[in-house]
């Protein structure tokens, strides 16, 4: 049965890159939207439930005597927070004046503010809404390390489930059309790993190989069990966060979220990558021999 998925998914993949390699088929794959009607339907479904519970949260939670509780996304939103605009990294601005009232904020409602901060977090990874790591700074600048990472990891693993799942229902078209390339690729890399897979999944957590995006939604369509993504992204997903909550302690120093990854974290990472795939490579070693 997974042989008879496999050829089928093969033929799927090589009917779309057989159209990238014609003028038309370039543009036919531009002008055809992937999804059909049913699975549009179900998408705008799970987002509207999705949307409504985080509604619900957000009314329910406490009266703040500052500014709405939400990330600025206008120039009005800067000036009500008494923000500079004028910087050159005015995110991180945003994110010291928003760190100061929400901050209070949470000391007073402690229980109320983690609910909502949860929410938010999970409904931003499930839907693959930008901005996700400026929560990871605030968990830091609002928690501590400790309880930042704890925050961080559960809910970018909450999210990333949800996101596995909706991708298992309607995702395969999406990603085919999307990235046929990277899928195949994706495929081919988990078929000759089946034995070590997580492993392999740990590395491709722990480091910045391949968007986490990517294989949340990927993950499914190439048939990545279950237990192994969640177990892979739980771990995996520890020193990254670690490195971001703990920079959120230090926000008015950071002045681009790129100083995040530099030369030097960027190492440690793939070191500790490397360890979590060393122990297949002394078994291949070790058969080789």
């Amino acid at each position: 049965m997974a042989l008879t998925r496999n050829l089928i998914r093969d033929e799927e993949l090589g009917a779309m890159s057989d159209d990238d390699d014609s003028p038309s088929g370039k543009r036919s794959k531009l002008d055809r939207f992937p999804l059909s009607r049913w699975e549009l339907a179900v998408s705008l479904g799970v987002f509207l439930v999705f949307s409504s519970g985080l509604f619900c949260i957000y009314m329910t939670m406490p009266a703040a005597e500052f500014v709405k509780l939400k990330l600025p996304r206008s120039i009005s939103d800067l000036r009500l927070l008494n923000v500079n605009v004028e910087t050159r990294e005015g995110m991180i601005d945003v994110l010291i004046s928003v760190r100061d009232n929400l901050a209070d904020y949470a000391n007073e409602y402690p229980a109320q503010f983690v609910l909502g901060y949860c929410a938010t977090y999970i409904f931003m990874q499930t839907f693959m809404i930008p901005g996700t790591i400026f929560m990871s700074l605030l968990a830091g600048a609002l928690f501590g390390v400790i309880k930042g990472v704890v925050l961080v990891v559960f809910n970018a693993t909450a999210g990333a489930t949800s996101c596995f799942f909706l991708s298992k229902l309607i995702g395969r078209p999406l990603i085919t059309w999307l990235w046929p390339d990277k899928l195949r690729f994706f495929q081919a890399e988990i078929g000759k790993r089946r034995d070590k897979l997580l492993n392999y999944m740990l590395f491709l957590r722990i480091t910045p190989t391949l968007p986490n995006l990517f294989i949340n939604l990927a993950s499914p369509i190439v048939d990545v069990p279950f237990h192994i993504f969640f177990l892979a992204t739980l771990v995996g997903l520890i020193p990254a966060a670690y490195i971001t909550v703990r920079a959120g302690l230090a926000i008015g120093d950071l002045k681009s979220v790129k100083d995040l990854y530099d030369f030097k974290t960027l190492s440690v990472l793939f070191l500790i990558g490397f360890i979590s795939i060393l122990p297949t490579i002394l078994k291949r070693k070790k058969i080789y021999e």
